[in-house]
């Protein structure tokens, strides 16, 4: 666990746990660091019906001394009431108004479900809604209908479900940007993966601190421990889903004007070395992303047709929405940016193939008079067509995309032993891959290799083999710049697949960077392939819930671990039947987050869109 600080008023304290006091006129939230040696007192005034009144008391108290101010409190309120313990808290997840009162919204359980280099990461078992204002200072509106109907509206946000947090790791930020801003004194609220970041900003900024508030993060958080040859090792699997453009499925599709895209989600795979103490032994890690189709366009979910027609919106001839969209993944992981695009060639009634055609156009529209380095590399392959063949060797396929998108990017390596702290991310890589253009001319990725055993190249003639040219990375750090985008319709099944084969093939390069392995490759049938496998396929349902309504349809994924072909084909229907109803018929309660928007009821539209 990272150590308490011995100085209460360091930039590394933190507030851990929380008691919650009122009197008649206040409450009281006592805040304590982990060990509960330094404390700190936040008061929240209860005479105001419809405004937020609150103060932070700047000292730190020691155990005894706060003690004795609860003592001293509750003798001056004797004659009202008294002082009163409400709850216990492990932070504050927001506070919010919707036509009167402010509601403050307390993690009354934890469980912890992680831990990065002693970095403790937890998620929500169980959350409290407080009102604020004392019911005798309270008007007809806090019991009113529409005031009861928005107060249920957050009470179906379920907080138990995908969201996680860390009160000393910054767990909306990869481990290369903590490394590299290792400066950084706040939390960073502002990131686009905190879902939370409405929800808190009255606190935050009547406080000027982060101090009692917990930043959560929506998606997917899987440890595993692993031995390799007798070292213990740490695997990490981290989804997480921007707060912007969500959605489910057919209510969220494409990009919006300001160039964020639907179902956008950061995949994190890092590897430490069990070791004691923080931030000890070498760390690896590797970024992926997936989003929906850069384009203006939707699906109109109907109970009749379980696949929906696909229909571009708007017509925008100079892909302004799109280019937003790739400038804003250059400006977070650098250049280059691979798209990997997995949706069909060919259909007897033209679907994805139309925005196939319009997205290639895009991407060529786009690398007109840029320079080299900072094209788009583009990569079509039809995931369907290719899965149809007897002989089709998925996986391998997609591996060999992989490994030649990581020759591209690199990745995160710690060295050793000690952690060099930059202060940009925007650093060249110290890989010795040379940059190479990805062409995909053709768009098609069968035209280039249609051996799926041999794989073929998708890159120039002269790429470096495999395993002879992978040398241990040694003592100097190395970072990742740029990164591998993959998508398909939903950005779900196909993507999946994708995504767990980019994995594999970069846990053999971390491995082998960290001196555990000889060879760069991990064999995909070896008991490393298989659990890392479980992983990807655990985020993958856990997505697809999120934003399709039921687990993933996986048949790569069951094949590969044996399990009998008419169980697998039986579940995936059941799935598709749970799909549909959940599109058909459930996804309608998701427009509350499409209703016109007032500032104040902004951040509850946020957390609605996952809620189900």
């Amino acid at each position: 666990m990272a150590a308490e600080a011995d100085d209460p008023t360091a930039a590394s304290a933190t507030l851990e746990k929380f008691r919650l006091y009122e009197t008649r006129a206040r409450f009281y939230v006592i805040g304590s660091s982990r060990e509960k040696r330094w404390f700190r007192v936040l008061k929240i005034d209860r005479s105001e019906p419809s405004e937020l009144h609150l103060s932070e008391d700047p000292v730190w108290y020691s155990q005894q001394e706060v003690k004795s101010l609860l003592q001293r409190i509750a003798e001056g309120n004797r004659s009202t009431g008294g002082l009163t313990f409400v709850t216990k808290a492990y932070g504050i997840a927001g506070c919010i108004k919707f036509l009167e009162s402010y509601y403050l919204i307390l993690v009354t359980k934890r469980r912890q479900i992680g831990c990065i280099c002693g970095h403790a990461i937890y998620c929500i078992d169980e959350s409290q809604m407080i009102t604020i204002p004392h019911s005798s200072v309270q008007t007809d509106v806090a019991t009113s209908k529409n005031e009861l109907r928005y107060k249920k509206l957050l009470a179906s946000v379920d907080l138990t479900k995908d969201f996680f947090y860390s009160y000393t790791y910054p767990i909306m930020q990869s481990l290369q940007q903590n490394v590299t801003s290792a400066g950084m004194k706040e939390t960073p609220y502002e990131n686009l993966f905190v879902w939370n970041t409405f929800l808190t900003e009255p606190i935050r900024s009547r406080c000027r601190n982060a101090l009692w508030s917990v930043a959560l993060v929506h998606g997917h958080f899987k440890q595993v421990k692993l031995s390799v040859f007798g070292r213990e090792l740490n695997v990490i699997l981290i989804s997480r889903r921007s707060r912007h453009f969500a959605g489910t499925r057919y209510l969220k599709r494409g990009v919006n004007d300001h160039g964020k895209v639907a179902n956008d989600v950061e995949t994190e795979q890092i590897v430490f070395e069990e070791e004691a103490g923080s931030w000890k032994g070498r760390m690896s890690a590797i970024v992926q992303m997936r989003g929906s189709i850069p384009l203006f366009w939707s699906q109109e979910a109907g109970r009749l047709s379980p696949k929906p027609d696909i229909f571009v919106q708007r017509y925008d001839p100079t892909y302004e929405a799109t280019k937003l969209h790739f400038d804003d993944l250059a400006q977070r992981y650098g250049q280059p940016i691979i798209i990997l695009n997995l949706i069909k060639t060919v259909e007897k009634r033209p679907r994805e193939m139309m925005l196939r055609r319009e997205f290639f156009n895009a991407v060529g529209y786009l690398n007109q008079n840029v320079p080299e380095e900072r094209k788009l590399r583009f990569i079509h392959w039809d995931f369907h067509k290719f899965a149809k063949s007897k002989s089709a060797n998925v996986l391998g396929v997609l591996g060999g995309v992989a490994s030649e998108a990581l020759d591209l990017t690199g990745f995160y390596y710690s060295g050793k032993p000690k952690v060099q702290k930059r202060r940009s991310i925007q650093l060249s890589r110290t890989s010795t891959a040379r940059d190479v253009e990805i062409r995909a001319s053709s768009g098609d990725l069968p035209r280039l290799s249609s051996n799926a055993d041999a794989l073929g190249s998708i890159a120039s003639q002269d790429m470096r083999k495999e395993d002879s040219k992978h040398e241990p990375l040694g003592d100097a750090p190395c970072y990742q710049t740029g990164v591998l985008r993959t998508n398909c319709i939903d950005c779900l099944d196909r993507t999946n697949v994708a995504q767990y084969a980019y994995g594999l093939a970069a846990l053999g390069r971390q491995l082998h960077a960290m001196g555990l392995t000889d060879v760069s490759k991990i064999h995909p049938d070896s008991s490393i392939a298989s659990a890392l496998m479980e992983m990807y396929q655990s985020m993958g349902d856990a997505l697809a819930h999120q934003y399709g309504g039921s687990a993933a349809h996986n048949t790569v994924f069951p094949e590969r671990q044996g399990k009998w072909k008419a169980t697998t084909q039986s579940r995936e229907f059941l799935k598709s039947i749970k799909r549909y109803y959940s599109n058909a018929y459930t996804d309608d309660f998701w427009v509350i987050s499409n209703l016109k928007k007032e500032n104040r009821l902004s951040g509850i539209w946020i957390l609605i869109t996952i809620s189900t």
